[in-house]
């Protein structure tokens, strides 16, 4: 989320205070009307998604297995502890692998030895000539077939003596131990103390507490518009107002046919709950940095050229601020609780960006009409009279549309009686959770 809405979010947050942001609409315009509206064009953002439920999974899960078999010794955690990265959680009876270890070292020292002595035999074979007791040469006929079968003998033993010394090392490099991998919480607990077990047994299942993912499925209408790595948000249902960034992480090739209705399954990664929090902190810090030195906070200066609150309401604020502070550190509220913890299974509503667009015209999707593909609005004049304008359009929601040439910031455009009964500022629809505040675009 961008840093410059999170200081607003915490600076109001911090004082208690509420701003309701202004757009299209004015306060006649959201109530139940008998007559045509009468909308002001503005600027603001609007963003297109692909929304669907789903539940939350854990992202990152290991199996920790036995790299050798015995008895089981010691298991020293349970289901539910947390752990922490080369913390000790099982072990094994060591003294079967010690003895193993054992062998294996007189088997490679057997194989060292049963090679050197091929290679001797060999080296004696080879020799075309040798000295009697006399001190006369003698020269021997060798069978070539002879020295064929002592190369192929000294080949086995230097096979042999591999395979030891492969077999050794593969046991000094194994583990009578099972330690954490990372930060985590045990999940599950396959063994008990006592218990004999081979190699590749899994002892202990673990998982990464701060990294969950999501699968929704998407219809055959909106997959194409899904893209790997694209921007996503995750709504926590039991958590209402909080929505935490997230990315899509795949996109299945095949399709999930349920009673003729095509699906394409979707899965998302949430961002990790302490890159968030990392990110609050920082901006909690550069927000209250500029409160202890007495300068107004930046966001609420660009608050006031915006027009989004007067100059009076800003040192207000401030001083509300730093008579909150008090020469201390203020423990500032933050968008997700220190001791916030997601769970598995969560009812989560995923929300894919597709597409979207910052301080752009913005006005009702009822105030535009097509006629042989051409789009025209309503536009009142200063003098009440109202002239039919032809416009161009970009991207629309089930709201709003973005107008790209046609019209002007300030102009005034009608919506017909009957199609719609109350209006919503673009900056307040959106996703659950986002706070929009003109000009600010959506947090990251």
């Amino acid at each position: 989320m961008t840093m410059k809405v999170s200081k607003i979010v915490l600076i109001l947050m911090l004082c208690g205070i509420s701003v309701v942001a202004t757009g299209c609409a004015s306060e006649s315009d959201s109530a139940s009307v008998s007559e045509d509206l009468v909308v002001t064009v503005q600027r603001g953002d609007l963003t297109i998604d692909i929304a669907a439920s789903g539940n939350l999974a854990l992202s990152v899960m290991e199996d920790l297995a036995f790299e050798i078999s015995g008895t089981v010794e010691e298991i020293l955690v349970e289901e539910g502890d947390s752990v922490e990265k080369g913390q000790l959680l099982a072990k094994l009876d060591t003294s079967e692998w010690e003895k193993e270890l054992t062998k294996l070292e007189l088997d490679l020292l057997q194989a060292e030895i049963n090679l050197e002595n091929a290679e001797l035999s060999l080296e004696k074979a080879e020799e075309e000539t040798s000295t009697s007791i006399t001190g006369d040469i003698v020269v021997k006929n060798t069978d070539p077939r002879e020295i064929d079968i002592k190369e192929l003998q000294v080949e086995l033993a230097e096979s042999r003596s591999e395979d030891a010394l492969e077999a050794l090392t593969e046991a000094l490099e194994a583990s009578p131990e099972i330690v954490a991998p990372f930060d985590g919480f045990v999940t599950k607990v396959n063994v008990d103390g006592g218990d004999e077990v081979k190699k590749g047994t899994v002892a202990a299942v673990i998982a990464d507490p701060n990294k969950f993912e999501a699968d929704i499925l998407v219809s055959e209408m909106d997959i194409m518009q899904v893209k790997l790595g694209g921007e996503a948000w995750v709504q926590v249902d039991a958590m209402q107002g909080m929505s935490l960034p997230a990315k899509v992480a795949h996109i299945s090739p095949t399709a999930t046919i349920q009673q003729g209705v095509v699906n394409y399954n979707v899965k998302v990664e949430v961002e990790s709950l302490e890159e968030i929090m990392q990110e609050q902190q920082q901006a909690r810090q550069e927000v209250m940095e500029e409160v202890t030195q007495g300068e107004l906070p930046e966001r609420l200066r660009q608050a006031i050229e915006e027009g989004q609150m007067t100059q009076e309401e800003a040192e207000a604020m401030m001083e509300r601020m730093q008579q909150a502070q008090g020469g201390r550190q203020v423990q500032v509220p933050t968008a997700i609780p220190e001791n916030f913890q997601l769970r598995e299974g969560l009812t989560v509503t995923v929300s894919i960006i597709v597409d979207e667009r910052e301080d752009v015209l913005l006005v009702p999707n009822g105030a535009i009409t097509t006629q042989r593909g051409q789009t025209y609005v309503q536009v009142l004049s200063p003098d009440g009279t109202i002239e039919e304008r032809a416009i161009t359009t970009g991207i629309s929601d089930w709201q709003y549309t973005e107008v790209t040439d046609g019209l002007s910031e300030g102009e005034e455009v009608v919506v017909p009686q009957g199609t719609a009964t109350t209006t919503t500022t673009p900056e307040q629809q959106g996703p659950p959770g986002r706070i929009m505040i003109p000009g600010m675009g959506k947090p990251r």
